[in-house]
């Protein structure tokens, strides 16, 4: 197996880092970029191209909020002198052409090293409408696409109703301009970027806390500006731990 591994994780972690968590982010932050963009944005491709059930999924999102999720992306890369943002086509810092007449989803997930998860207000919570999940730390997004806050993160450990009703205010404040971000930290033995898990089935040795490899998910909220979905991007870093 190809490792894809960056070089450090850019900020300071710990594994007991507390939920929710949250700080701000700059506008156009909660887009990252970093030594390992070639290596993941070509599996990246190779995952839709090749799974796309297993990593795409739309359940009664909006065409306004998916269309926002891929106007937000343009407007952040159009900031970035790496990327050539064109009408009708974008040339990524790996110089691969993506076109801009594909589904908005699939066409702003192939632009940037981020999953993007796409959530919309339903009753008292937000629920995730369509997603791109092409590197998943031990879950599905069949099993929580179309699924509120409160059921997607059931089996998340200390996720209690206090945590839970903390998290729901984060996606009714975050404010558009004003991103908010969080991390976590895993380790693994194995540095597959693509590493689904279903959620009762048993922790495989590859992901039970031991290893070599430290994962970090850097997950940002962002409002989306026209239709106020919440977008929660998730750019993933795995490094080799030095002291194992």
């Amino acid at each position: 197996m190809t490792e894809i591994l960056q070089s450090v994780i850019p900020y300071a972690v710990k594994m007991d880092a507390a939920l929710p968590g949250i700080g701000p982010l700059d506008a156009d932050d909660w887009v990252q970029s970093d030594d390992a963009f070639a290596g993941q944005m070509a599996l990246r491709d190779h995952i839709i191209a090749t799974r796309p059930d297993d990593v795409v999924a739309i359940c009664g999102a909006s065409d306004a909020a998916m269309n926002d999720v891929l106007a937000a992306v343009l407007a952040v890369l159009r900031n970035r002198p790496a990327y050539h943002v064109a009408d009708d086509h974008v040339i990524r810092p790996d110089g691969v052409h993506v076109p801009l007449s594909g589904p908005p989803m699939i066409t702003a997930a192939r632009l940037v090293q981020e999953d993007l998860c796409l959530h919309e207000k339903h009753g008292d919570e937000h629920v995730m409408t369509a997603a791109v999940l092409c590197f998943p730390a031990s879950w599905t997004l069949k099993e929580k696409i179309g699924k509120p806050l409160s059921v997607i993160h059931r089996y998340v450990d200390d996720y209690d109703q206090n945590v839970a009703r903390r998290v729901q205010r984060l996606f009714d404040g975050v404010q558009i301009g004003r991103p908010l971000w969080r991390y976590n930290l895993l380790r693994y033995q194995s540095p597959a970027l693509f590493h689904p898990r279903l959620e009762n089935a048993p922790r495989q040795d590859d992901d039970d806390g031991q290893g070599a490899y430290l994962r970090s998910e850097h997950q940002a909220l962002v409002r989306m500006p026209a239709s106020g979905a919440v977008l929660f991007a998730i750019h993933t870093y795995i490094v080799h731990d030095p002291l194992v």
